[in-house]
C-alpha cells in the first residue's frame, strides 16, 4: 500500500470516527432531553428506565469519543499540524470533563435509586449539562479542523 494510500485510509477511518460520535452524540443529548422532560422527578419504574437508558447512551458515546476520535490525537499518531495543535488545546479540557460523566453514570446507572439520589437529579443533570455543552463546543472545534484539514488534503491531493 503506497504512503498516500495509506493516508486516505487512515483520514476516511476519522471521517467514520466523526460519524459515528456524531451519531452517538445525538441519541445521548435526545435521551438527556427525554430525562430532563420527565420533571419533577419522582421515584418510579418509568424514571429509572429513562435514567438507565441515558446513561447506557451517555457511557456509549463518552467511550466513542475516546475510543474512535481521541485516541488519534492522544497517542499523537496525527500528522496534521493544525489538528495537533487543536487536539493539544482541546484535548486535556476534554479529557478531564469525562470524570464529570463517569461519576454521574457512576451515581445513577444502578438498578435501585433512592430519594435523595432521585431529590439532586435535577441539580445533577444541570451541571452535566453544563459539561457536556463544553465538551461538544470543543469536540467541534476539533471535528472542524479535522474535517478542513481533511479537505485541504484532498484538494492538494487532486492537483
Amino acid at each position: 500500500m503506497t504512503s498516500l494510500a495509506m493516508t486516505e485510509d487512515r483520514r476516511a477511518g476519522s471521517h467514520g470516527a466523526i460519524s459515528k460520535l456524531v451519531s452517538h452524540r445525538t441519541d445521548m443529548l435526545s435521551a438527556f432531553s427525554d430525562l430532563a422532560a420527565h420533571r419533577p422527578f419522582e421515584p418510579s419504574e418509568e424514571l429509572m428506565q429513562r435514567i438507565q437508558r441515558f446513561c447506557e447512551l451517555l457511557v456509549d458515546y463518552t467511550a466513542d469519543a475516546h475510543f474512535r476520535l481521541y485516541r488519534f490525537v492522544d497517542g499523537q499518531n496525527e500528522r496534521r499540524m493544525s489538528v495537533s495543535r487543536i487536539a493539544d488545546i482541546v484535548y486535556p479540557r476534554i479529557s478531564s470533563m469525562t470524570q464529570n460523566i463517569l461519576d454521574f453514570n457512576d451515581k445513577y446507572d444502578t438498578s435501585e435509586h433512592t430519594r435523595s439520589q432521585i431529590a439532586s437529579l435535577e441539580d445533577d443533570l444541570s451541571r452535566l449539562g453544563e459539561c457536556l455543552a463544553d465538551r461538544i463546543e470543543l469536540e467541534d472545534r476539533l471535528i472542524e479542523v479535522m474535517t478542513r484539514a481533511k479537505a485541504a488534503s484532498a484538494s492538494t491531493t487532486l492537483q
